[in-house]
């Protein structure tokens, strides 16, 4: 077996894992309980799970979606979320095997060794988290109209993190903003001989402010809205979950892409929308998991994303 292939693989099982901690998450973060104790238990008659029926998505096809003890019913979501986390972590490691460099190429039947730089390896570090905790909030905000600030904020936190750890290891000027010297602004230092006026900002000021801005930003956009419905209906249009979602998203991907998330979370809740109105099940006042569709928005732009900002850019 190749090696990027066990490397895919233990990324697979690990996911499993993951998914299976996430399924707790859902389960008790919108209700405020401990996700540490009890032991997972079945919600109807209480029975705490042996470890051997709680192996993620194995367990469930062995019980074939029943308890071993009352018989209910074990809903898709628990194989589902695992098996979603399982692929999502697939996808991220078969990327950094495409970014692996051949140590020869002369033979590329050799092992790779991962040389992606501290830039590349953080932005594959935070899409990885952020599609866990997205994965969990579009479930969690489906089932109960909530975004708990254990995911949303928790996740702006570690985007933050993971970009200031980016700019620790920049180059020198790398990343750096100048201004045109034409201009003749001038920000040298009393003393100086040698003339550096050009420099608006550092690498790592340009990153952690830019990055601060992109949170503050994306949070305005459902926020605005919320306003603006608010003074045009009387009522809220929007929760105040959803900005803190933005945020998380901003904070992992930046600005723009949590702009293109935003857009691919209108576009997909929009036959929802219509498809209930037809079939009488809501009305124009009742409420939607948008944050449902914000997350699937922001997992499709955080696989995407970079492919739509160019296509659109090459209309201007």
């Amino acid at each position: 077996m190749s090696l990027p292939l066990v490397f895919e693989l233990a990324a697979f099982i690990f996911g499993l894992l993951l998914g299976s901690f996430l399924n707790v998450c859902i389960v008790r973060l919108p209700f405020h309980e401990s996700i540490v104790k009890p032991r997972s238990r079945c919600p109807r008659c209480l029975h705490t799970l042996s470890w051997y029926d709680n192996i993620p998505l194995l367990s469930w096809i062995n019980l074939r979606a029943h308890c071993r003890h009352c018989r209910a019913s074990i809903p898709w979501r628990y194989p589902l979320v695992e098996f979603s986390v399982a692929v999502w972590f697939v996808i991220i490691a078969h990327r950094i095997v495409q970014a692996a460099v051949f140590i020869s190429a002369a033979n590329v039947t050799m092992p790779v060794r991962i040389d992606m730089g501290v830039g590349g390896g953080t932005y594959l570090l935070a899409t990885l988290i952020m599609g866990f905790l997205l994965i969990g909030l579009l479930v969690m905000d489906w089932q109960t109209s909530t975004l708990p600030d254990a995911f949303t904020l928790s996740g702006i936190v570690v985007g933050i993190f993971l970009i200031a750890v980016q700019a620790l290891f920049l180059a020198p000027d790398e990343a750096a903003i100048h201004l045109d010297t034409a201009h003749n602004l001038r920000m040298s230092s009393p003393g100086s001989f040698i003339d550096r006026g050009n420099v608006f900002l550092t690498g790592p000021e340009h990153l952690l402010l830019g990055r601060v801005a992109a949170v503050m930003g994306a949070a305005l956009i459902p926020l605005i809205i919320r306003w603006i419905y608010k003074l045009v209906r009387g009522q809220q249009g929007m929760g105040l979950g959803d900005a803190k979602l933005m945020a998380m998203i901003g904070a992992f991907l930046g600005f723009w892409p949590a702009v293109v998330a935003f857009v691919l979370g209108c576009f997909l809740i929009f036959p929802y929308a219509v498809t209930l109105l037809l079939r009488k099940r809501a009305n124009r006042s009742s409420e939607l998991p948008f944050g449902s569709f914000l997350a699937a928005g922001g997992l499709l732009t955080a696989l995407i994303g970079p492919a739509l900002l160019d296509w659109y850019r090459s209309f201007l």
